[in-house]
């Protein structure tokens, strides 16, 4: 592509040293990764400024360097605007020729559940012999291939070189979460969503958001991103009805609405729901008919998570007799009420929840069918928001047996000072502290008898602990089974 056709990406802008005939080979925010030929963006980092590293770009072989200040340099152009990464969504989306206007494109936003929606949605879609590609917090997929991740929502240069390499491998549907630092960011500027899908919301993010009502404007804007015309294919956005928060993202946007529920009335409802171990059966009305659902899917939370997938599933004209035949089919998802066993008399059951909802849907979930006792494992996060560790232990020990306050990844902080941030205030005297991950998971199991339930709470899929900056492999299912096996069965 040349540098004055991918120009016309932006609506305003100066250069130094232009060269029309320029051609482009990539567009590039990491230096290191500058070839021959290349677009340089200099990006602001939370810490660190791309600014600082042109010249190096320069000298990797970059040719344009994109900035919000005036340089010059001798073998460069040099394009100045005012925001670059404003600029780079348009400079992605025009070099990748617009990709997700070449396949359906579903967002799915929400404190809890975005995961396991996705994943839902993905499946559904599959059943209903659609290519797929999927972004979340676990990984990218595309097709049957798969790649790691950084952050649940890439910023917007991978997450449209992504959507590009989705375009040629002829996907037919792609499905990502949406976070709400990505929807701050401007990471999905550019992109065109079909569904958006709102979970819930609860606290969370607040060392990043100012206060809940900015936490819920973020959110917003993946709705009002729907458009404003009602030309071409139908655009929806779904919204869970018993979350007060839908009514704000309801007059957001333009686009049609479809809501799910359980307690209130909604387009697309379940009813008589009956919660098993290992199975959860619901009626589930839609606007296309209704039906029993048999799943494997523990939880009201899940029933919550399969609504809200069928309700885009619904969006995207899949009959409900194939909607039936996915969710049926799921066995689980990764580190979301994962049961662990190796024979043991006893459950063991690893969940990703991180924030005081989430935790106290998980831990209400289990309330449901529990025969014994039950023994809460769960930590806080460092270097995010402080004000959920006390609610989190407040949830954890309200309804467990016994909690046992835990290491999490306590990034660059001291892990007893979260510890004590959870425990400072707290009532109830159902608790221990064991620092020592590893050890808070075998004590856990070492305390289970016949028919009790241990919840490890708050890591899920992840495969590492993050100390100090460092990452250490760590897998709770795995220290779960080991820990299981030393205590015999």
């Amino acid at each position: 592509m040349l540098l004055k056709d991918l120009l016309t990406a932006l609506p305003f802008y100066t250069t130094v040293n232009m060269k029309d005939d320029l051609y482009i080979n990539n567009v590039q925010m990491d230096h290191r990764n500058v070839e021959r030929g290349d677009v340089f963006v200099c990006i602001k980092g939370f810490t660190v400024d791309g600014h600082q590293f042109a010249e190096a770009a320069v000298q990797n072989g970059a040719t344009v360097i994109v900035s919000e200040k005036e340089m010059e340099f001798a073998d460069a152009t040099t394009v100045i605007v005012p925001d670059t990464s404003r600029a780079l969504a348009m400079l992605a989306t025009k070099f990748f020729n617009y990709p997700t206007t070449k396949f359906s494109l579903v967002g799915v936003t929400g404190t809890n559940g975005k995961t396991t929606t996705t994943y839902l949605i993905e499946q559904i879609c599959k059943e209903h012999r659609k290519k797929t590609g999927l972004i979340g917090t676990i990984q990218i997929k595309i097709g049957d291939e798969q790649f790691p991740i950084n952050n649940t929502t890439p910023d917007a240069l991978h997450l449209q070189r992504s959507f590009h390499k989705m375009v040629e491998k002829n996907v037919d549907v792609a499905v990502m979460e949406v976070s709400s630092h990505a929807l701050d960011l401007g990471r999905v500027y550019g992109c065109d969503f079909d569904v958006a899908v709102f979970t819930n919301l609860s606290q969370d993010h607040l060392d990043y958001h100012k206060d809940m009502n900015d936490y819920l404007r973020a959110k917003t804007l993946l709705f009002s991103s729907l458009g404003n015309t009602y030309a071409g294919n139908k655009k929806f956005a779904v919204l869970n009805a018993d979350d007060e928060n839908s009514e704000l993202i309801r007059k957001s946007t333009a686009q049609h609405i479809l809501t799910y529920a359980i307690d209130e009335r909604a387009d697309v409802m379940a009813e008589n729901i009956q919660f098993q171990l290992d199975e959860t059966t619901f009626t589930l009305h839609t606007p296309v008919g209704k039906t029993v659902i048999h799943s494997n899917l523990i939880g009201k939370f899940n029933v919550y998570n399969m609504l809200a997938a069928t309700s885009a599933a619904i969006a995207l004209n899949i009959p409900l007799e194939t909607i039936k035949i996915a969710l049926e089919k799921i066995e689980g998802v990764a580190g979301r009420f994962e049961r662990v066993n190796v024979g043991q008399n006893f459950a063991v059951i690893v969940d990703y929840a991180h924030t005081p909802d989430s935790l106290e849907n998980v831990l209400q979930t289990i309330d449901e069918f529990k025969k014994g006792k039950v023994y809460c494992v769960v930590g806080s996060g460092g270097d995010r928001d402080r004000t959920k560790r006390p609610l989190m232990a407040e949830v954890a020990t309200k309804y467990s047996d016994v909690a046992i306050f835990t290491s999490d990844n306590p990034r660059t902080e001291d892990p007893r000072q979260i510890l004590n941030d959870m425990i400072d205030g707290l009532k109830n005297t159902n608790y221990e502290v064991i620092e020592n991950r590893k050890e808070a998971i075998q004590f856990a199991v070492d305390q289970a008898n016949d028919g009790d339930i241990v919840l490890i709470a708050g890591k899920g899929h992840e495969t590492y602990q993050e100390i100090n900056g460092v990452k250490y492999d760590f897998d709770d299912r795995i220290v779960a089974k080991e820990a299981i096996i030393k205590k015999g069965h």
